[in-house]
């Protein structure tokens, strides 16, 4: 039976998508929504958790960023994968502790041991923001020393929404990473990986207001202000620029047939610098310039006993120090800080007959020394050092009803220490137009999590999954509207805190799926959830409003010859996305009304080519077909404009 709860997307689709960023990969799948701002800068939202609660994988090491910020998305180029599996539930211990939030993991696949020149280039343009795509990739095996390189580079100027452009929305993209292999005796795996992530990112020019009668206008105008009338590839302030580079190896050595060590170091820079509009001609010097250097290191030891026993210990540790450039003469939205993270962590799985038992355990130590400034005259530089101690624990059951049947039970309990943007946030968030302020007294936040799942597949050409899950919180931390506009020498801007309760999070994933004829394949996914403030008995504010997505693919099972020239693998698919309104919540908690609900259709087709032994794949690809007018309800700037309208993508791949 197939794992409906883990959700794997493969290199073909990744590069039948080579106009969307990471995150938006991932939207249609079950379970899974975006928390957005604007039009390029998404993440990953899964069971109604992101952020510091949901870790990503990147070649198996923990994505370490400015994660913390819903402006901040992830710095991962997914061209540079061939696998992005989203695991649901419990089963995340050896990958880190937290609040049992999914995990993402992003993998590029093993260089296969074939001696010749292998490689991919694809390409894309897309109308919505004349956006210009180009990936290649390049690899070969030798018996001395396996390599493989992969380049992207991306350009895209103002978005568009049905009726005027979103002005100050594009964006710049170079991309580069380098997979090394070597192997000895088939005992010893040695991997090299190494990747640098460059981005320029415009910010809404509407989203940033001078005074505060015009952003309480913004909020209710249909046409942002400072919307131009002209297209342009300019990426003014408000802007980011963002590198992250990343270099890890990884050593896996085969002790015997049933005992395996793992040894994994990393080391990850991540900078950041965001520019608003200035007076005094200092628009060019950065408002917020972040540097963050982050240490890895890994330890992994599997043995398989006897009686189908198998047993992982490990230990993990990760060091980050942030630091604030004195360059943007500003106090900084974060203090600096030094953390250490230090976890270990054992998973024990059996199997009986049709029953595979899986038990783990993790104890995590993190401590935090930080060196904010005072907000108040004189400045003065206030120290803090937290010490937190988190233990997570899951047990999860799956019992095999039959070869067409199977249930998963999985139960856990989570403990999360508060994030250093939680605690010490001070100033204003430019990429989200917002103030937001921490609180140095947020406790730690525990959770238990329940999650049920049936899967069922009475015939090869049908499957139906359903997910059930309840997670409750005790000191929920989360970011809360206030009743209140700020004025400040930046301009006019609304207010968030940091603040703390007890909630719960409940949902349901449905997914059907049928294929009739090996011809036609139709597929629903459906996705229910509901967060709610026990302690205030309100709405759980910024949670995903629910939706169906379904498609319908038909696929031609004939090829068409003309000379050299040869047309197979003909499919066409139309696809649609409801999201209902989020009615989940109350008028008074958030600055604008949730919008309304809307109905997303698409169009795509493809086809395979080959012309004289060369292999292309060319795709069109049809978003918002009917130009509909929507606002998203987890996109921060909704407050301001409407999201995308029509987008035609024209796509090419070349594989030799």
């Amino acid at each position: 039976m197939p794992n409906e709860s883990n959700v794997s997307i493969y290199r073909n689709q990744i590069v039948g998508n080579i106009n969307k960023n990471f995150s938006r990969i991932l939207e249609n799948e079950s379970g899974i929504s975006l928390i957005k701002n604007g039009s390029n800068i998404s993440k990953p939202v899964v069971h109604g958790l992101y952020g510091n609660r949901l870790l990503i994988l990147n070649n198996g090491i923990i994505q370490a960023g400015q994660q913390w910020g819903n402006d901040h998305a992830p710095e991962i180029d997914p061209l540079s994968a061939d696998k992005i599996t989203v695991i649901k539930g419990a089963a995340v211990l050896e990958y880190g502790g937290g609040s049992l939030g999914s995990i993402i993991l992003v993998e590029p696949k093993r260089i296969v041991n074939e001696p010749h020149l292998h490689g991919q280039v694809n390409s894309a343009f897309e109308s919505n923001g004349r956006g210009y795509n180009l990936n290649a990739r390049i690899e070969k095996y030798t018996p001395f020393l396996a390599w493989r390189i992969n380049g992207t580079l991306k350009k895209y100027g103002d978005r568009n929404s049905p009726d005027y452009f979103l002005t100050n929305t594009g964006f710049a993209e170079a991309n580069f990473s380098l997979q090394l292999e070597k192997s000895w005796k088939n005992t010893v795996f040695l991997e090299i990986y190494g990747s640098t992530f460059n981005s320029r990112l415009g910010v809404l020019r509407g989203a940033h207001i001078g005074n505060l009668s015009d952003l309480k206008e913004a909020l209710s105008r249909d046409v942002p202000f400072f919307t131009e009338s002209d297209f342009s590839y300019q990426i003014n302030a408000p802007k980011q620029h963002v590198s992250h580079h990343f270099a890890n190896t990884k050593v896996k050595y085969l002790i015997s047939d049933n005992k395996i060590l793992e040894v994994v170091t990393a080391f990850q820079v991540n900078n950041r610098k965001e520019f608003d509009v200035r007076k005094s001609g200092r628009t060019d010097l950065p408002a917020l310039s972040l540097l963050q250097y982050t240490f890895n290191a890994e330890l992994k030891y599997t043995h398989f006993l006897q009686n189908n026993f198998k047993l992982t210990i490990g230990n993990q540790n990760i060091l980050t120090d942030n630091d604030n450039n004195s360059e943007t003469g500003i106090l900084p939205l974060i203090p600096d800080y030094i953390s250490s993270k230090n976890g270990v962590f054992t998973v024990l799985s059996k199997t009986i007959n049709k029953i595979l038992l899986q038990y783990g355990a993790r104890y995590d130590f993190e401590n935090q020394n930080v060196a904010d400034i005072s907000g108040s005259l004189p400045r003065e530089i206030i120290r803090y050092n937290n010490k937190f101690h988190n233990i997570t624990s899951a047990l999860i059951v799956n019992y095999e009803i039959k070869k067409t049947q199977s249930i998963r039970f999985s139960s856990g309990f989570a403990m999360r220490n508060p994030a250093i943007n939680e605690l010490y946030s001070q100033g204003l968030h430019q990429g989200v137009s917002g103030i937001e302020e921490g609180s140095e007294h947020l406790k730690t936040e525990t959770s238990f999590k329940n999650i049920f799942e049936y899967n069922w597949l009475p015939h090869q050409n049908f499957s139906l999954g359903v997910l059930g899950y309840s997670q409750y919180f005790n000191n929920y931390i989360y970011l809360n509207p206030q009743d209140e506009f700020r004025l400040t020498i930046r301009g006019a801007f609304p207010v968030f805190k940091y603040e703390q309760t007890n909630a719960t999070i409940q949902g349901l994933d449905l997914m059907a799926n049928y294929t009739f004829k090996n011809m036609m394949n139709g597929m629903i996914k459906y996705s229910y959830l509901r967060g709610y403030d026990l302690s205030n008995d309100r709405p759980l504010i910024f949670m995903p409003p629910n939706s169906i997505f379904g498609n319908i693919k038909y696929r031609i099972n004939k090829s068409f010859k003309s000379n050299d020239l040869e047309l197979n693998g003909l499919e066409f698919e139309i696809n649609n996305r409801f999201v209902f309104k989020q009615n989940h919540i109350l008028n008074s908690q958030d600055f604008a009304l949730p919008p309304p609900a809307y109905n997303l259709l698409g169009l795509r087709a493809s086809s395979n080519i080959n012309l004289k032994s060369n292999n292309f794949r060319i795709f069109v690809d049809i978003d918002n077909v009917l130009n509909v007018r929507y606002r998203n309800y987890l996109n921060r700037l909704r407050y301001f404009a409407n999201e995308n309208g029509i987008s035609l993508t024209l796509g090419l791949n070349y594989t030799f």
